[in-house]
């Protein structure tokens, strides 16, 4: 019985996100429209469906289940999560409106086409679009895995892990082929409102249930579980001050040209949009303690859990007290925090393609959107069938994926700004950063040192792309300044207002 109402939940919200998807392009340009209106939503979207859709960046099933499980497993080095993304918020607020001005102006619709357009190089676009999909393409493996994983665990194991995982690719690409971003940010809606209300209630029920409240919880936590509550935490993690430290900066400056990011960016009807985006962000990062706080909770309810199991630290806490039809609600809630990530990743690596891969092939050129949403279907399907056939395949990559593409940061951020750096520099300094990241990861040595192997290839990649910028010879390009870099209009606009 519990089975059969905690599905009958899941199975109509499942039906309302698809319907909700392709409601979000009713009327819209004969069903969606082009390229830019697919991918980036007709660059029209306002505060609240940009402050939805990537505020939904920071609630995946990471949220629900790897948050409350490196709380179980480690404790204090988990707040890097809440920290990296807060400071990235901040960073965003100056580069967001670049960003957005620049791909404006010039009509891209990411951050393939930016770097194009900024070293005048189609091909360029294309390598970057294979590089990203390699460090994009296990998060959607991951968030399949995540959704399998919930969907399972709330049905009382009456649905199996494969078809979960099938649930995850169907509805996933069911809505985000037909309605693109704006789909995904109409969605984004629900999730968010079903993220607060169970959070909410999860952050006041477990403590009240389980300890008689947040004073014997905590009491308790600090007399019997102090190692959690301090660097690196509990175990030998070697997630150190150092590595808390660095983490947070690399991922705060990473995560402003991460793909998903700027399509969020790309999709804002201004720039003012942005500003106000990043400033009330930081607010929802609050819920962000919750699972944190209740996977250490789970140390004392449900301890002994090992290995993946203590993923599951938050729903032993759900489904061993809660009534069927609220385990549905909440499972509801982590599984649309797998969706809708899932469902920008692969519209991005879609659109990546279409626009800087295949339209290098003449045949494809016109048919941008096309062979953009075939290869959405392509992505997912071979996520999907990685998740079937070799689970454990893309873990290891799994961990390079923000460190590798922090490696892109000197070719986007300071190619924007930066006139002088040089096609050569910046493409030997992403060689190089890309090298060192894998060679640390793959040997085990990440941590290096006690900090993160990330910003120690971003320093070598760095000083590699300076050096060969200078040592080389200037690059010859006839466009003026404003043609090459970013920068942010709107308020050069407003300060010459003021110059008046």
């Amino acid at each position: 019985m519990n089975a059969a109402v905690a599905t009958s939940v899941f199975g109509v919200f499942m039906v309302a996100t698809v319907a909700l998807g392709l409601l979000a392009v009713r009327g819209r340009r004969g069903g969606g429209g082009g390229l830019a209106e697919w991918s980036v939503g007709g660059r029209s979207l306002g505060t609240v469906f940009i402050w939805v859709l990537m505020a939904g960046e920071g609630y995946t099933s990471f949220s629900y289940l790897g948050a409350a499980g490196w709380g179980y497993n480690y404790g204090a080095p988990v707040l890097y999560v809440v920290a990296y993304m807060s400071c990235g918020y901040a960073v965003g607020y100056v580069v967001g409106p670049m960003l957005w001005a620049y791909a404006r102006k010039h009509g891209l619709v990411g951050i393939t086409d930016m770097v194009a357009h900024r070293f005048g190089r189609p091909w360029l676009g294309a390598l970057v679009a294979v590089l990203a999909t390699v460090f994009l393409l296990p998060y959607i493996q991951l968030q399949i895995t995540g959704m399998g994983v919930v969907v399972s665990t709330i049905s009382y194991g009456t649905i199996s892990l494969n078809w979960a995982y099938f649930i995850a690719f169907a509805v996933t690409t069911g809505f985000v082929v037909v309605s693109g971003l704006r789909g995904s940010a109409w969605v984004s809606v629900l999730k968010d409102l079903l993220v607060i209300v169970t959070l909410g209630f999860l952050a006041i029920y477990v403590p009240v249930h389980y300890f008689d409240g947040y004073g014997p919880f905590l009491d308790r936590l600090v007399a019997e579980k102090s190692e959690w509550l301090t660097f690196p935490g509990h175990g030998d993690s070697g997630l150190g001050q150092a590595w808390f430290i660095t983490t947070s900066f690399l991922n705060s400056l990473t995560v402003v040209i991460f793909p998903t990011t700027v399509a969020g960016y790309l999709g804002a009807k201004n720039a003012d949009v942005l500003r106000r985006n990043a400033m009330w962000l930081p607010a929802y990062n609050v819920l962000l303690f919750v699972p944190m706080l209740l996977g250490m909770a789970a140390l004392f309810v449900v301890p002994g859990l090992v290995g993946a199991e203590s993923n599951l630290a938050l729903f032993k806490l759900v489904t061993d007290s809660l009534p069927a039809w609220s385990v549905g609600v909440i499972g509801v809630a982590a599984a649309l925090s797998s969706i809708v990530p899932m469902a920008v990743f692969m519209l991005v690596i879609g659109t990546m393609w279409g626009r800087s891969v295949l339209s290098l092939v003449p045949r494809w050129e016109r048919r941008q959107k096309g062979a953009a949403q075939l290869v959405v279907v392509v992505a997912g399907a071979l996520a999907l069938l990685l998740t079937y056939t070799a689970p454990n395949t893309l873990v290891r990559l799994s961990l390079i994926s923000y460190e590798g593409m922090a490696q892109l940061l000197p070719m986007v951020l300071l190619g924007l700004m930066w006139r002088r750096l040089t096609l050569l520099g910046a493409l030997s300094g992403l060689v190089v950063g890309v090298g060192v990241v894998c060679g640390f990861v793959f040997t085990e040595h990440d941590p290096v040192w006690g900090v993160n192997a990330g910003i120690v290839a971003l320093a070598a990649n760095l000083a590699v792309a300076l050096a060969v910028t200078y040592a080389g010879p200037r690059e010859r390009d006839e466009r003026p300044d404003d043609e090459v870099l970013a920068r942010d209009e709107v308020e050069a606009d407003r300060m010459a207002v003021n110059v008046r």
